[in-house]
């Protein structure tokens, strides 16, 4: 099969200078407002054409010629690769199974179908290099009412050895506009989604985490584009919003050439991500999202709550509860009078539901302060001798759901867990595992682990049966490149492992609501919002701060599933006071 492929490839080629000539076919990918457009031949390159608004009849499109003289880089393509005449970031970078380190990527086929819903079309495009038995497929699902249009790439290797893959970007977007202005999200621990406006020039402007499975307080991997503008606007213009469904080290890369041509490549961050390929296997990358608009920011925004809501997100329809959390109020310092007051005191204020957090586990070494115990999920027995299920059930008379804090991804060097299984600990050979908070990591590359994580949970919510939602949190920062027993960076195993652990509570506890948090808002993506409830947006409970935190976290993320706390008052990270009534209508 192989032989008979790159000798119709190469027959193809061949009469380059017959087809040269022929009109290319289009791919035509629509919702009802928005276009992509792909343009190919047989053989030869798959060319990006056209995003924006809905064209109705693409035909012209197939006699479009480019202004770009051949001997100074290729013209726009659907997915570059490193080699041929493509001078610019590629999409993919691999080193193939006997060292080749150039990719040339030529179009095979295309085909599209409607799904059973018959509002989603798919399209898939399947191409391969000119020399070597490496196929990519552009897979394309277009939602029509809700404008939107997701995109990821399938990397297969029909090799007779493994094959390197250095970059394997989810998408590449080709955008001709006079001028882009860049809108994003910054911040750090209790100031997230701060916004910057940056105007792009020639060059290039990277947006990307390396924190690997934290990913989203210094940086968001989604973005708005306002074309033709040198102002951001929430009302008028074109805009078009991108969104990486992904919980893992991101980049997303904007670079403008001297045509004034923007080339945005979006996926996984090539830095510590190389992932060797063997033979027969293939390799899906997260998915992209993307929106256009032309009123402006808050269009594209709102096209974006409309997929999320109806397929992006879990329960993207469903309300979450205001609640009141024990943390700001007690810390580690609680025993069950404590708790059974906060939880009076919740009632009192037409709360819905109160969750413990931090400190109710670990015997041998207390959950007292944040040095111990994490990893070893037993009811701390001096603080709560009458058991989880004492709490739950009191907060239930009083009318209120019950939630409990657990941080399953993490174990303490001072626990039970870390004496028992050293080997499962995410560190370098010959090296100290990195401690960050009195923290290290756990391999969830390792099925031991990741049976070990979920049994961690189903345990919790046998303590008692009045458990109805879990707060997941994710403190430490991971700086840990790879996995001691896969040989491979652990990022992308661990992202993954954590997607399929919220898959399995969800199946086997039905109705369990799950709040995902790190460290506040570290992890606030749509590649977890598609198995979590609800996120934690900042550590902030200052309502004040809250108010741009969360408007501009909503520019992405359905404002139903943020989260907000009835804090203290003075709020722990800024001192300000506020009045129970301000902070109730934030949350």
């Amino acid at each position: 099969m192989k032989n008979r492929l790159l000798t119709l490839l190469s027959a193809v080629l061949s009469a380059g200078a017959v087809s040269a000539a022929a009109p290319q076919q289009l791919i035509d990918i629509r919702t009802d407002d928005v276009s992509i457009v792909l343009a190919a031949q047989p053989g030869g390159e798959v060319y990006f054409r056209h995003f924006g608004g809905r064209i109705d009849d693409p035909a012209p499109l197939a006699g479009y010629k480019s202004s770009r003289r051949a001997d100074h880089g290729t013209d726009d393509l659907a997915y570059p690769a490193m080699g041929g005449r493509n001078f610019r970031e590629p999409a993919l970078r691999v080193t193939h199974a006997d060292g080749d380190m150039n990719t040339e990527l030529r179009y095979v086929s295309h085909s599209s179908r409607q799904l059973a819903d018959p509002n989603v079309t798919e399209t898939v495009v399947k191409m391969t290099d000119c020399c070597q038995a490496l196929d990519v497929e552009l897979v394309f699902t277009a939602y029509a009412r809700e404008n939107v249009i997701t995109t990821h790439t399938v990397i297969r290797n029909r090799e007779q050895g493994p094959v390197t893959l250095h970059s394997f970007y989810s998408s590449a977007v080709t955008l001709k506009a006079e001028k882009y202005l860049l809108t994003h999200l910054y911040g750090a621990w209790a100031r997230e989604a701060q916004v910057d406006h940056t105007l792009l020039t020639h060059g290039s402007k990277s947006i990307e985490s390396t924190r690997e499975v934290r990913t989203t307080h210094t940086e968001n991997p989604a973005f708005l584009l306002s074309l033709n503008s040198d102002s951001f606007s929430e009302t008028c213009g074109e805009v078009i919003a991108g969104a990486l469904a992904w919980s893992g080290n991101f980049r997303l890369n904007f670079e403008v050439d001297e045509f004034d041509v923007l080339t945005v490549l979006a996926g996984a961050n090539p830095n510590a991500s190389e992932y060797r390929l063997r033979p027969g296997e293939s390799f899906t990358t997260p998915e992209m999202i993307y929106t256009h608009s032309f009123c402006g920011a808050g269009g594209a925004s709102r096209n974006l709550h409309d997929w999320a809501r109806n397929y992006g997100v879990y329960h993207g329809h469903e309300a979450v509860p205001t609640l009141l959390n024990s943390w700001e109020g007690a810390y580690f310092k609680f025993d069950a009078k404590v708790l059974k007051q906060m939880i009076d005191d919740a009632a009192s204020m037409g709360l819905e539901m109160f969750v413990l957090d931090d400190g109710w586990f670990g015997n041998k070494y207390p959950r007292n302060a944040a040095n111990a115990g994490l990893g070893d999920w037993q009811v701390n027995r001096k603080k709560l001798p009458a058991g989880i299920d004492d709490i739950a059930s009191y907060a239930h008379r009083k009318g209120l759901k019950f939630g409990i804090w657990i941080e399953p991804e993490m174990v303490n060097p001072k626990s039970e867990l870390a004496e028992r299984h050293p080997d499962w600990i995410v560190r370098p050979p010959k090296r100290e595992a990195p401690e960050t908070r009195r923290q290290w990591l756990l391999d969830l590359s390792n099925p031991a682990v990741q049976d070990f994580v979920f049994e961690t949970f189903d345990n919790t919510m046998k303590l008692s049966d009045k458990i109805d939602y879990i707060k997941w949190d994710h403190n430490k920062l991971v700086t840990e490149p790879g996995s001691r027993r896969s040989g491979r960076p652990a990022v992308h195993a661990q992202t993954l492992a954590v997607y399929n652990i919220f898959k399995g509570l969800k199946t086997a506890h039905p109705g369990l609501e799950i709040e995902s948090c790190s460290s506040g808002g570290g992890r606030v993506d749509l590649g977890i919002l598609e198995h979590a409830d609800r996120i934690w947006v900042s550590d902030c409970v200052d309502p004040v701060e809250r108010a741009d935190i969360q408007r501009y976290t909503s520019l992405l993320v359905p404002p139903a599933m943020m989260g907000e706390h009835v804090g203290a008052s003075p709020a722990p990270s800024t001192q300000r006071a506020t009045s129970q009534e301000l902070r109730m209508a934030m949350a």
